[in-house]
C-alpha cells in the first residue's frame, strides 16, 4: 500500500504564492507517475499537474506559467510551487500516484492523499 500525505495548504492573498508538498510511503517513490489534482466546492475533481516517472511534464492550461511541479526523488517527494495566485485556485489539492501508464496523464491514478486546502483571498 502506498500511502501519500500532504502539506503546505493555507491562506494567501491573490497574487502570493504557496509551495505544497506531497510525501510518499514507497522507497520505489522514482517508479511512479505522480499528479496534483484540486476540487474546490460544488466543482468536480480536475487536473492540475503531473509528472511521469521518467520525467516528462504536462501541466493544465490554466496553470501554464505560474505553477512548477518537480519531484525530489530522494525525499520521496513531490512539490507543486504555485505562484501569481488567483481566488479561483481555492480548492482542496491532493497528490495522487500510478505505477506508470501509457497515455492519458490525467487519469487511472491508484492512490489518493487526504488533500490540503488552499485558500486564495482577493
Amino acid at each position: 500500500q502506498v500511502q501519500l500525505v500532504e502539506s503546505g495548504g493555507g491562506l494567501v492573498q491573490a497574487g502570493g504564492s504557496l509551495k505544497l508538498s506531497c510525501a510518499v510511503s514507497r522507497r520505489t517513490f522514482s517508479r511512479y507517475d505522480m499528479g496534483w489534482f484540486r476540487q474546490a466546492p460544488g466543482k468536480e475533481r480536475e487536473f492540475v499537474a503531473a509528472t511521469r516517472s521518467g520525467g516528462t511534464i504536462y501541466y493544465a492550461d490554466f496553470v501554464k506559467g505560474r505553477f512548477i511541479i518537480s519531484r525530489g526523488n530522494a525525499e520521496n517527494t513531490v512539490y507543486l510551487q504555485m505562484n501569481s495566485l488567483k481566488p479561483e485556485d481555492t480548492a482542496v489539492y491532493s497528490c495522487a500516484a500510478r505505477s506508470p501508464k501509457l497515455g492519458d496523464i490525467s487519469s487511472s491514478y491508484d492512490y489518493w492523499g487526504q488533500g490540503t486546502q488552499v485558500t486564495v483571498s482577493s
